[in-house]
């Protein structure tokens, strides 16, 4: 944990006070069949009274595709539980059409975190498959399962897993020293507010989730900042990909713990702020347009009603959500999402050129990561990967476009040393970036060349305090240097990733390097809110230019008056220190948007101008 700087809050991790290992109690427990006539059907099945089985479970646990792969684990959510299978697909004869297909599934409550800690059942549920897939009559390990884990009572709502959890089933607490001001006005935190990491000794359980995370950053690249801004914004996100869909259920994990808000900021955010995480919904399809098109309309009906005050409802309609699915069906229902992501197909881990996902609004407008995006990446992927204690194979080394070149801006700063980014470094060595980088713009190549003509020492500077800034996102963070982000083939599943990685070459669970890419996140979401924050004080503070704000307010607010305040102006300067592209109309949507979403103001927002004898000349 970092260390605690005077006028800081200290960090508290709480902990649940059951063991890692202790599964949670089910709700319902059940198995799938294929039957060539009747298709997907359930052979056996127990629930506790009032959770209906029939019609939902045969959906959400077999999506389309299944029968392309050998095994599988499907999440998904249906009311307030979360349902976790695991599907097996073995030969056959003839008559069953060369294969036999099943999945035995569990449903949790939801009150123990955004899967209910299912992924505890994993191990359990595969074995009981392997077994069933020999012979579906003998269910006497379902009937002795069902009797130990079923539960006894109502669900536990100890908030093992709160709005701010950590993949961990953690809760992060804010020790206060000093008493809280309203909001507007306590200043009582930095960039490392709403982070922490597991505590010593603490490990993360097998089939967990957050295993995936460094692949996720693998896997999308720079992409990776644009789809964590989305989710900031609680837009509707769906990630369409080919069986498998372990790992996409898992992205769509982790982008929900990327993405929430931490508690240091949350007391600086108006009442009308968008909910402190976004809703996942993990694995959804055809079946499931009608809860997408409910959310719809509840979104439409908030939007109805400006400046109304969020509900304290976890996962309330209308509040956005994020999912995948394998029914290309649902992409067409283009009024039903805000960004779908189509990742690449399996075979493309074999051609010659890197496939990326592709990132696109409802109308087929491109998203790209900035250029800043770029720099950041390589920065956060260079800190994770010169923990590595054994340097990687040449044979890794992959070629590098022209948007993937190095620069003196990349140099990085950690802690109180200062250490050059490797040029030859091969982790470091995007492929292809050029199709999902937005090019650079004759204004930042104008600038460019005029700091490199008028003062070289200047744009130096520039480029180490951007740095410095990137480092600090992960100062005192321990990482371990027997999880590097290596390249990976697609096939390589992320329960064996995550099992035979973690505990059979590092001997252990820990989770150190996922647990950073969770605070690097944070610490980011901490640092955009708590720099507009430190904007939204300043305008309403200053009581010289009030009258001037004001003015400006009443003449250029041509939309509804929804707003709680002055129009408020961010500068250049601000943008870079949120971390975001000076240079970028993009990014200053993004403020804006924030802005208006979370603090309930207009932002101008100004963009960086090369001024030459106080001529602006871009």
């Amino acid at each position: 944990m970092a260390a605690v700087r005077r006028g800081q809050e200290p960090l508290n991790l709480e902990m649940p006070n059951a063991s890692a290992n202790d599964l949670p109690p089910i709700s319902a427990l059940f198995l799938i069949y294929f039957d060539i006539k009747a298709g997907y059907t359930i052979g056996w099945k127990r629930s506790l009274p009032g959770i209906e089985l029939e019609g939902v479970v045969e959906y959400k646990s077999l999506p389309s595709g299944l029968h392309t792969v050998k095994e599988d684990l499907i999440y998904f959510v249906h009311d307030d539980h979360a349902g976790l299978s695991a599907f097996i697909n073995a030969p056959a004869a003839e008559e069953s059409r060369n294969a036999r297909m099943i999945a035995v599934g569990v449903m949790v409550p939801l009150s123990y975190g955004r899967l209910g800690r299912s992924w505890k059942h994993a191990e359990n549920l595969k074995a009981m498959a392997s077994e069933l897939i020999v012979d579906t009559a003998k269910t006497k390990a379902l009937e002795e399962y069902w009797g130990e884990y079923k539960a006894r009572g109502p669900s536990a709502l100890a908030d093992t897993d709160s709005l701010l959890d950590s993949p961990s089933s953690t809760k992060f607490q804010a020790i206060r020293t000093t008493p809280l001001k309203a909001k507007g006005h306590g200043r009582n935190r930095s960039a490392s507010d709403g982070t922490a990491l597991l505590p010593s000794g603490h490990h993360l359980s097998p089939h967990h989730p957050a295993w995936s995370l460094p692949h996720l950053l693998e896997a999308f690249g720079p992409l990776i900042f644009p789809i964590y801004r989305a989710a900031l914004l609680r837009k509707r996100i769906l990630i369409t990909a080919h069986a498998p869909v372990e790992e996409t259920c898992n992205f769509v994990y982790d982008l929900s713990v990327l993405s929430n808000i931490p508690l240091a900021v949350t007391d600086l955010l108006a009442s009308t702020a968008p909910p402190q995480r976004l809703r996942p919904l993990f694995s959804i399809g055809i079946h499931d347009i009608p809860l997408l098109e409910e959310d719809l309309r509840a979104s439409r009906a908030a939007a109805a009603i400006p400046g109304s005050e969020q509900s304290e409802l976890r996962d309330e309609p209308g509040n956005g959500w994020i999912a995948c699915t394998t029914d290309s069906i649902l992409a067409m229902k283009s009024a039903l999402y805000d960004v779908l992501i189509t990742m690449p197909p399996p075979y493309s881990e074999d051609a010659h050129e890197k496939i990326w996902p592709k990132v696109e609004s409802p109308q087929g407008v491109e998203m790209k990561a900035t250029q800043r995006d770029l720099r950041r990446y390589k920065a956060l992927r260079w800190s994770l990967s010169r923990h590595v204690s054994t340097p990687s194979s040449p044979s890794t080394t992959r070629r590098r476009s022209s948007s993937g070149s190095f620069s003196e801006s990349e140099t990085i700063r950690a802690s109180s040393s200062s250490l050059s980014l490797p040029r030859d470094d091969p982790m470091l060595d995007l492929p292809d970036t050029d199709d999902i980088i937005e090019p650079i713009s004759w204004a930042a190549l104008a600038y460019s060349g005029f700091m490199w003509w008028a003062s070289a020492g200047e744009q130096l500077l520039h480029s180490e305090e951007e740095s410095e800034s990137d480092s600090a996102l992960l100062s005192g963070l321990a990482l371990s240097p027997s999880t590097p982000i290596t390249p990976r083939p697609r096939s390589q599943s992320t329960v064996s990733v995550g099992i035979k990685g973690k505990a059979g070459l590092a001997g252990d669970m820990k989770a150190n390097q996922e647990m950073a890419i969770i605070a690097y996140f944070h610490r980011l979401t901490t640092q955009i809110l708590a720099t507009l924050s430190d904007i939204v004080d300043a305008t309403d503070s200053d009581d010289e230019r009030e009258d001037e704000h004001e003015a400006l307010h009443r003449v250029q607010d041509d939309g509804p008056a929804d707003e709680t305040g002055p129009a408020v102006y961010v500068s250049s300067s601000d943008v870079a220190r949120m971390g975001l592209d000076q240079w970028s109309s993009t990014d200053h949507a993004f403020i804006e948007d924030v802005a208006k979403d979370y603090f309930g103001r207009r932002a101008r927002v100004e963009g960086r101008n090369v001024d030459v004898c106080g001529i602006r000349i871009c």
